[in-house]
């Protein structure tokens, strides 16, 4: 009998009313096309509704009258949900109290595994029922007159919840460590309520409150501690009856769409682990469980690349997330792995942010900052419009970005075998928690056999707990998180086990316009040390802040002696300070806060680099000090590097998106261009710098030669056309001409691969010649003959191609006599 099945058979035997039937394993697949209303209805509700088989209602305003019963019906059935998980969180400080007696009801292991994951669960209910309840007083809180009840009945498209769902299923994670822990918290309520009369007595006592009526319900510790593997089976059916009852054309439609797919693709990785306890059957037998999984950065090749790591109990495995079509199934690909077996884990903060890093990522702020300005006046205007989808995903992609190259902790992990790799976060307290989870299974772990990295990787899917990188753009609004300034006073710590030099770490969540983690000094080597020092945070969307209390040595190296994390309320807050104790492991840290609400200002503005698409190539050598750009010289480098084999190289274009990430960085960071590059696909970069060429206001060889290069192909004899045509390069500006001469003499290498990459001259010219040679226009201050339009082309492709065939090209150079330091410097990026 599996765990769900268990659980149904004993809350029947307890005569609790369940969902599912002890005999069906309630998140099968046919659970998924369930046509009756959802369990998260109420009764009265569910009785009420007749839906029909298809969402062929009679009129729109009957569809979204239906919508709205539902979603009064969700409203309700969430109310029910959190009291009944709030009468199972009531005795939990009591029972955490005890622990630390000399005669402890559970101790704090039994504790923490009793209540694992339910505040999680039960705040991110919260804030879903708060965000709902809101929506619809906004929507209800105007009683339609008879004549008025159609246009208040199409105001229902209006009605926008789709955010909701989605951030409640991108949280739905925490249900996937509720599950996996809930057999051992049974087990531990089970064994406690039989040895010992004072748990037996609190356990058969647990009341829940039903509202209004004020009458309360009584529960058993394990009926109550069933509820959230109830309810995480409701979440796709009530989904489901929603998008029933929501018009295709409704702007709620595709995000609803999307909230589904996600908790199908959770509930069916739930219902695999639910048998196997997140295990993988590999081809030779073994079992591996999966322990942790999350995002982090991978800088393991001095390159920073999101990817989602995945602690097995005997290895670590780094997957790269494969983009599907909205609707299929996720996909990962393998990128490392590496045993527990004797891992070395060291965790460092880099030191201070280069000012390259700084602007990369002031930039990114600063646009984070104003789309988040444009979404919030669309979000407040007089008919509560819906978001931006265009807006929000540019959101989205920018704090992903910011997510990549914000990491300043970097966690080393070091294998006997020689195998190194580096993982990069921005939190402390995230970081901490990897380094446990590790540490933790690297004790006893011994060398097993090598992997099947194939299966072991396609697990994934079903085996993760983290749907969805840790994006604040994807939440939506809460009326408790803090906008303003957050002042955090750090005063003492007590509870050391010997004299240390100690500092504080403070980190909050939100928007980061701003940093987001501030520490104190070093205190002198003491038990109990005192700061008295205050950090301040300019915050916006804040609802978390975490502290870690960190001893320092130099020796060892920093260590974490304790963390907590705590809610951050604007009720409970306010601009006076607010004195508290966390407790930190068996540290103690005395803390105040306070609380100004306020707008916030703009980021800071700092010198940002010139672009260089678009811009005169004078302006842009003079600009960096060289006669060739940077840009061409490096994609050069790179297709010599690794293209000069690449069939159709120039012919066969990159995809859009890579061009445009990599003229992006091109025009805001030349480092971070170059290392973008040296990752990229080799067609990507061979189209930058055809885009750049294309791109450039003048040509690269004059418009005003024209007509004369155009007439040196007259000239019969090649050797006096060659000359004709090297002299009138002559008369070119310095920049233009050393350019020229130097992707000419870079194309005549790539043709000497023509028998593998089948690029001749010639195709290399009708390549390039539109790019570099334009004919002058009409009216734009030139008045003399011009080409026939029909033969433009020809004069383009033919000109270029007689430059390639001259063997006397003379040589270019790239950069200033004076600048050989600028050169030095590009070349060892």
């Amino acid at each position: 009998m599996d765990l769900y099945q268990e659980a149904v058979h004993y809350l029947q035997s307890q005569h609790v009313p369940v969902v599912a039937d002890a005999e069906t394993d309630v998140l099968e697949e046919d659970v998924f096309q369930e046509e009756a209303v959802s369990g998260y209805l109420s009764p009265l509700l569910s009785e009420s509704l007749d839906f029909p088989d298809t969402p062929t209602f009679c009129s729109p305003e009957d569809m979204l009258e239906r919508r709205l019963v539902v979603l009064k019906g969700i409203l309700e059935s969430e109310e029910v949900y959190l009291r009944e998980l709030e009468a199972l969180l009531m005795p939990m400080k009591a029972l955490w109290a005890s622990a630390g007696t000399s005669q402890p009801v559970l101790s704090s292991r039994q504790v923490q595994t009793v209540f694992y994951q339910v505040p999680e669960i039960r705040d991110m209910h919260q804030i879903f029922h708060s965000g709902l309840k809101a929506r619809l007083s906004a929507h209800c809180q105007t009683e339609p007159s008879p004549g008025e009840e159609r246009k208040m009945s199409l105001t229902g498209f209006e009605l926008m919840v789709g955010d909701l769902f989605l951030k409640m299923v991108n949280q739905i994670g925490l249900y996937g460590g509720f599950i996996a822990n809930y057999e051992k918290a049974v087990d531990v309520v089970r064994k406690c309520t039989h040895s010992d009369p004072r748990f037996r007595t609190l356990a058969e006592s647990m009341m829940s409150n039903n509202g209004s009526d004020k009458t309360r319900t009584k529960y058993t510790f394990e009926a109550l501690l069933y509820k959230p593997l109830d309810r995480v089976t409701k979440t796709t059916l009530v989904l489901l009856d929603l998008l029933k009852t929501t018009p295709e054309d409704h702007r709620d439609y595709a995000a609803l769409q999307e909230a589904l797919r996600l908790s199908r693709s959770f509930l069916s990785g739930i219902n695999e682990s639910s048998q196997c306890k997140r295990e993988v059957t590999l081809s030779h037998g073994m079992r591996r469980q999966l322990m942790r999984d999350g995002f982090v950065v991978d800088g393991s090749e001095g390159e920073r690349r999101l990817r989602h790591l995945f602690l097995y109990t005997d290895l670590l495995l780094c997957t790269r997330f494969k983009h599907t079509s909205r609707g299929k199934q996720d996909q990962y690909r393998f990128c490392w792995y590496v045993p527990l077996a004797g891992l070395k884990l060291r965790w460092v903060a880099e030191q201070e942010r280069s000012p390259v890093t700084h602007l990369r990522i002031h930039t990114i702020r600063t646009k984070m900052y104003l789309l988040r300005q444009q979404l919030r006046q669309q979000a407040t205007g007089s008919r509560l419009m819906a978001l931006s989808a265009r807006s929000r995903k540019k959101l989205e992609q920018l704090e992903l970005m910011l997510l990549t190259h914000s990491p300043v902790y970097r966690l080393e992990l070091h294998s006997p075998s020689g195998k190194s790799h580096t993982l990069l976060l921005s939190s402390l307290y995230e970081l901490e928690e990897w380094r446990e989870a590790i540490h933790k299974l690297t004790t006893d772990n011994i060398e097993t056999v090598p992997p099947d990295l194939l299966t072991l990787t396609s697990a994934c899917v079903k085996l993760r707990m983290t749907q969805q990188p840790p994006l604040h753009s994807t939440n939506a609004e809460h009326e408790q998180s803090l906008c303003g300034t957050l002042s955090v006073a750090i005063h003492s710590a007590y509870g050391l086990q010997q004299p240390a030099c100690v500092y504080v770490c403070v980190e909050v969540d939100g928007y980061e316009f701003y940093d987001k983690q501030a520490q104190t000094h070093s205190s002198v080597h003491s038990f109990n040390p005192h700061w008295d020092q205050e950090l301040s945070f300019q915050v916006d969307g804040a609802q978390d802040l975490r502290v870690l209390c960190v001893s320092q040595s130099d020796r060892q190296g920093d260590t974490v002696l304790g963390k907590a994390s705590i809610k951050l309320l604007s009720k409970s807050l306010n601009t006076r300070w607010r004195r508290q104790t966390l407790h930190l492991g068996q540290v103690e840290v005395t803390l105040s806060l306070k609380y100004c609400p306020h707008p916030l200002e703009p980021p800071r503005s700092v010198v940002q680099q010139q672009p260089v698409f678009c811009v005169p190539i004078k302006t842009v050598a003079q600009q960096e000090g060289v006669l060739v750009p940077h840009v061409v010289r490096c994609c050069v480098e790179e297709v010599e590097r690794r293209g000069m084999e690449e069939v159709g190289i120039y012919r066969i274009s990159g995809t859009t998106s890579d061009i445009n990430t990599l003229k992006t960085a091109f025009n805001s960071n030349l480092r971070e261009a170059v290392t973008r590059l040296r990752s990229a696909e080799v067609n990507a970069v061979s189209g930058v710098l055809k885009l750049y060429f294309r791109e450039l206001p003048e040509p690269l060889i004059p418009t005003e030669l024209f007509q004369s290069l155009a007439r040196t192909l007259d000239i019969q004899d090649i050797n006096s056309r060659h000359a004709s045509m090297l002299s009138l390069l002559q008369s070119c500006p310095d920049s233009n001409r050393h350019t020229f001469l130097y992707i000419l003499h870079h194309l005549q290498r790539v043709s000497e691969k023509q028998e593998i990459n089948k690029m001749s001259l010639m195709n290399l010219a009708t390549v390039f010649g539109p790019s570099l040679l334009r004919p002058p226009v009409v009216g734009l201050g030139y008045n003399g003959p011009t080409v026939d339009i029909s033969q433009e082309v020809v004069v383009q492709v033919q000109v270029v191609f007689c430059y390639l065939q001259c063997n006397n090209l003379p040589e270019a150079q790239t950069s200033l006599p004076h600048d050989t330091d600028a050169e030095e410097e590009t070349t060892h990026m």
